[in-house]
């Protein structure tokens, strides 16, 4: 089908989906012959695999590589580490790997909202040593309920990150400085309630720490547990793909084709069904990775589904440009901080039930740096605007398979922060690289 080149925005009809054909002159030479634009998303559909194929080499020559340096690290890393130890891609290295990866990537989860606004916060390591001191005083030292006890930590995580956001948004204070004052300042409140020893231990018995405990799993090791998650997660897939395929049919507006959705649902049944059987031969689906999965699809139903999300996006973007929009941008900053300080409250409720204690190393060390890195390396674009919430899940499958690989071979840590380190660069880079080619594309 052919559209006429002399009526810009005509929209016709083939096959059911709705094509919208615009005919424009090319920039570096308006006087030339006009050329048609059809949305790439149609290529597929009319095109079938080859239409695959283009739309593919489309978004690489634009700079849109997306989740694909990514995952192609992980299949290097993991390949490299299993050559070198056949016990790396066990089933219970591999469950190891995803239980120690939850804490970590709770704080990622809360720096994804941040670094899309193309801001930073280097507090979540010290608010989740906070968050799990404040909750070991409350139960240990007044005898408070552990569940309230949970709910009053993980509001006064929410309360300091909206602190650093009123700083930051009302009086003009940089959000490298603020948060950086609160790395030092809350870091100062968690030694001064620890005392001089240093450690309060947690009843293993209270409730939060032995949820999140590492021998407490999902539907208490019953192997139909992880069988029923996987299964929820393909039926829940295939329900929002094909509501969002009719509505938008209903709307007449491209949308994608059936054979599409179908593929894509297979994939991800044969992903999760196969990861289900790993940790079902090793000791089941922790409730850490249960409750970490959870929050990465609430999270990104909210970034991509709601107005909040986009209104986030949209002030990452370009600040003026939401301003003229209408965008309360004090506002978004305000709630995007406090939902940081929210998550790394909830990650130090994490490492708490890893030690089931509350100690000086909590949130300490390079568990800022970590969470940054998994957040960059996942593909959230330092810069703003771009990213989304799965780079949590994905960075931090990078980084704690590196470490867990490199603890197997005995090598030192020193050697994990070289690589670590070498990882985060090559993800900005990328990141970088992308940004310079999508401008170059006319699409930055």
């Amino acid at each position: 089908m052919k559209s006429d080149s002399s009526e810009p925005g005509k929209v016709e009809k083939t096959g059911g989906v709705i094509e919208d054909q615009t005919t424009v002159a090319p920039a570096d030479d308006p006087t030339a012959a006009p050329v048609t634009v059809v949305d790439p998303r149609l290529l597929v559909r009319e095109e079938g695999f080859k239409g695959y194929i283009t739309e593919f080499k489309r978004k690489v020559k634009g700079g849109e590589l997306g989740q694909i340096p990514v995952v192609l690290g992980l299949i290097v890393i993991w390949t490299i580490f299993q050559a070198k130890n056949d016990l790396f891609l066990s089933a219970d290295n591999l469950s190891n790997i995803s239980y120690f990866m939850s804490a970590t990537g709770m704080l990622a989860i809360g720096l994804v909202f941040v670094l899309l606004l193309g801001e930073i916060d280097l507090s979540v390591g010290s608010v989740s040593g906070l968050a799990s001191t404040l909750f070991a005083v409350f139960v240990v030292d007044h005898t408070m309920n552990p569940w309230l006890s949970l709910v009053l930590t993980i509001l006064t995580g929410v309360g300091i990150g909206a602190l650093h956001g009123w700083f930051f948004a009302k009086i003009g204070v940089p959000a490298f400085v603020v948060t950086l004052a609160g790395f030092l300042g809350w870091n100062g409140l968690m030694l001064w309630l620890l005392g001089s020893s240093g450690t309060i231990n947690i009843p293993s018995d209270s409730g939060p720490v032995h949820l999140l405990g590492q021998n407490s799993f999902f539907m208490d090791q019953a192997i139909i547990g992880a069988y029923l998650l996987a299964g929820l997660a393909v039926v829940l897939t295939a329900v929002g793909n094909f509501g969002e395929q009719r509505r938008r049919r209903a709307a007449g507006v491209p949308f994608r084709p059936t054979t599409e959705i179908l593929l894509r649902v297979g994939a991800l049944a044969v992903a999760s069904f196969l990861a289900a059987s790993v940790l079902n031969n090793a000791s089941g689906v922790s409730n850490a990775l249960v409750i970490f999965l959870a929050a990465l699809v609430i999270v990104d139903f909210v970034l991509r589904r709601t107005t909040y999300g986009r209104k986030v996006f949209a002030v990452g973007g370009g600040i003026e440009a939401a301003r003229r929009a209408g965008i309360n941008v004090p506002m978004v900053r305000i709630t995007v901080f406090a939902i940081s300080g929210g998550f790394a409250a909830v990650g130090g409720m994490f490492f708490a039930g890893q030690t089931a204690s509350a100690t000086l190393n909590a949130g300490g060390g390079n568990t800022l740096m970590l969470a940054i890195a998994a957040a960059v390396i996942g593909g959230t674009s330092l810069f703003g605007g771009r990213g989304t919430v799965w780079s949590a899940l994905l960075g931090m499958l990078v980084i704690q398979s590196i470490q867990t690989g490199l603890d197997l071979l005995n090598m030192n840590t020193s050697i994990q922060y070289m690589i670590t380190g070498g990882v985060l660069l090559g993800a900005v880079v990328i990141d970088s690289i992308s940004r310079k080619s999508q401008k170059a594309a006319g699409r930055g």
